[in-house]
Parts: C-alpha cells; structure tokens; sequence
C-alpha cells in the first residue's frame, strides 16, 4: 500500500470525474505519494492546521499510470533523509486503485502522530 494525502473536497471531486489528479500533475508532472513510514513526516511539514484531509490507501498492483520510487522532490521534511525513496504517480490515479479512504485529522496538538485506524 501506498498514501496520499488530499482533502475532503478534491476527492470528493474525485469521485464525480472518475478519476483523482493533484495539482502536483500539472505543476510537477506526478501526484506525490507516501509509504506508511513517510506519511506521518509529510502531514506534519506540509499539512499543519488543515482539519479537512483525507488519507487514500492506493493498491499499486491495481494503478494505470506509471508508479516511479524517486527521491523527495524538494527539500525532505523532517524525520525523512534525503536518500528515502517516495512513490510517484505520473497520471490521474483510477478510482479502482484507492482500497480505502481515512479521515485524517491531527491530534489535539495539531499534530499527526499515529495513522488512523
């Protein structure tokens, strides 16, 4: 399994079009995504004081794009090294794909520190 993080809203479009595509398509030519270990690290940098996400589950045996493990695509987050390897889509991922869809708030804190379940 691999993860993405999006909101509420885009995959709520998502599912109207058929299809989920990030901004990240256009402006970097892939949708980021994230291992069970990574993901926690990436909501933290990139994600903090956003309450409307939702975390998708991608079975990447059931993708049509082309999945590529490449480096952070920029500077990593904290608690990722510059040598981890992050799963990058290259085209809108099919909704057969997405095994399950998770809310996922932060903590009191406004902090993630466990997946949710």
């Amino acid at each position: 399994m691999i993860l993405h993080i999006t909101s509420k809203q885009e995959w709520l479009e998502a599912q109207g079009r058929g299809e989920y595509s990030a901004p990240s398509l256009q402006t970097e030519g892939f949708i980021h995504c994230s291992t069970e270990p990574q993901v926690l690290h990436v909501a933290n940098a990139f994600y903090r004081g956003r309450n409307d996400l939702v975390l998708l589950k991608l079975d990447e045996t059931k993708l049509k794009p082309e999945l590529k493990w490449e480096p952070p695509a920029g500077m990593p987050a904290p608690g990722i090294s510059e040598s981890d390897k992050f799963p990058h889509i290259f085209g809108p991922i099919n909704l057969t794909a997405v095994e399950s869809v998770l809310n996922f708030e932060p903590d009191s804190d406004g902090e993630w520190h466990s997946l949710p379940e």
